[in-house]
């Protein structure tokens, strides 16, 4: 697929590149900004994710002689293909670090360059930011719940094919612990984690044996699935025979894995069975459709479990199916352009802008300013709620940050890799900044965003200008 990824896109962008170049528009300079309306489940918050993916994309995003063959099978002017043998992408991309704590209609990605070339990057830019920064957003809602507690990444088999390796990487910026997904782990050098199925305790004649078996084969980090006939009556007791067989061979049992049935009730239950036998070291690792809120759930009525492997509601981003990201041009040939809508929280945000993150006195994220990119940000006192003027709050001698810089430039990456651990440790750090009221599942707290007074001069004398052009 490398070899064609230029093909990576949906089909209007090409006929409008088409369009820009046969009608000499191609050169026109454009500046357009992703952003996303609301976070996802019902958060107060999206952690930004799959920035480093992208850049990898969009250097290799060519056409190769197979592409231009296909192509010219659908129609495209031969003048156009010709342009697109040499395609290679040389504007400039400015985005927040990956792993930042964002908020809805803040430009967090801006991509310069000509009109053809920013107009084809559309879609692949929004397959990979929206899904990765869907699932480290629940990741991080996870591990909210979870505390301290281990969480695996169990979702491979539920995910929409390929996605679950831009999944796996997500969920660990996120702060899942591990996957089971080996490809994933092998592509981002993470460790991959598992335990065992039923099938293999349901290939022997009884539990028993295959317990024993399993643990023989892999005594240093033995973990036994207790569920598949009777948890509490076979699962269980027989995992403590093993487990003492264990000891005997100077090895102890890991884990016991529940699947199945009332996990609080079931973890308690073991729990004190496993105590009872003098194995208070073998840990307690749940599975079967968790969430947030069950694992918050659990952990609030005691429930003894020490990991959590989750799958489908991760993996996937339940129950939200998508980030509502978008990617929209401000700015073309020298000028700030609009999109106006009825519903003025649809009407874009015009120009090159940039944004300025303020703290308060305990160093935590107080609220983010949307600006023009010339704009000082010394010179800003006040920022105005963006669909509500009449709301607007001060800024006046507040710590700030500017939060966007220069990734890509020239066809190159400029940004300085990270690894996925440090990605996650950079969240962890500005996780902590963010005050709690936004952390809640329950009726978060919104998060301040505003934009300048000149920005917001600059949208509605635009918004005035294009009112007068439609009724003329």
């Amino acid at each position: 697929m490398i070899d064609n990824l230029g093909l990576y896109l949906d089909y209007y962008e090409l006929t409008m590149a088409q369009g820009y170049f046969l009608s000499g528009r191609g050169n026109l300079q454009a500046n357009f900004d992703y952003f996303f309306r609301n976070n996802p489940f019902n958060s107060g918050y999206t952690i930004f994710a799959g920035l480093e993916d992208l850049l990898e994309l969009i250097v290799n995003f060519t056409y190769s002689k197979s592409s231009i063959d296909y192509l010219r099978k659908q129609g495209f002017k031969s003048e156009f293909l010709d342009y697109l043998k040499n395609f290679k992408f040389t504007g400039k991309i400015y985005s927040v670090s990956e792993g930042e704590i964002v908020f809805p209609y803040e430009p967090i990605i801006r991509v310069e360059g000509n009109i053809i070339e920013t107009q084809l990057l559309e879609s692949i830019l929004l397959n990979v930011i929206n899904f990765e920064s869907l699932i480290a957003t629940k990741a991080r809602r996870l591990r909210f719940s979870a505390k301290e507690r281990k969480l695996v990444d169990f979702g491979l088999r539920r995910a929409q094919g390929f996605a679950a390796i831009y999944a796996s990487r997500a969920a660990i910026i996120g702060g899942i612990d591990g996957t089971s997904n080996v490809l994933s782990a092998f592509l981002y050098d993470l460790t991959p984690t598992g335990t065992l199925a039923h099938s293999w305790i349901q290939s022997f004649d009884n539990e028993l044996t295959a317990f024993r078996k399993f643990a023989e084969l892999y005594p240093n980090n033995c973990v036994l699935l207790v569920d598949t006939y009777d948890t509490l009556k076979s699962g269980v007791p027989n995992a403590i025979i093993v487990a003492k067989e264990l000891e005997q061979k100077g090895y102890k049992l890991s884990a016991i894995r529940l699947d199945s049935g009332d996990l609080a009730y079931l973890s308690k239950k073991a729990r004190k069975m496993l105590n009872d036998a003098g194995l208070n070291y073998v840990k307690i690792i749940a599975s079967n459709q968790l969430d947030e809120y069950l694992i918050k759930s659990l952990i609030e009525q005691g429930a003894p479990i020490d990991a959590f492997g989750v799958g489908t509601s991760l993996i996937t981003g339940q129950k939200d199916a998508a980030l509502d990201g978008v990617y929209k041009i401000t700015y073309v040939d020298n000028k700030p352009t609009i999109k106006l809508s009825e519903d003025l929280a649809k009407v874009t945000l015009p120009g090159k802008k940039k944004i300025i993150r303020y703290f308060n006195g305990e160093e935590k994220f107080y609220a983010d300013a949307i600006i023009l990119e010339e704009e000082v940000d010394n010179e800003i006192d006040m920022i105005f709620h963006p669909h509500s003027p009449n709301k607007k709050c001060s800024v006046k001698n507040l710590k700030k940050e500017l939060i966007i810089s220069k990734v890509f430039e020239n066809g190159e990456v400029i940004l300085k890799h990270k690894s996925i651990k440090e990605i996650s440790e950079y969240l962890q750090f500005r996780f902590s900044q963010l005050p709690v009221e936004h952390k809640r599942f329950e009726y978060p707290h919104i998060y301040k965003v505003g934009i300048s007074q000149k920005l917001m001069e600059l949208r509605d004398k635009l918004v005035m200008n294009k009112d007068k052009e439609d009724y003329r």
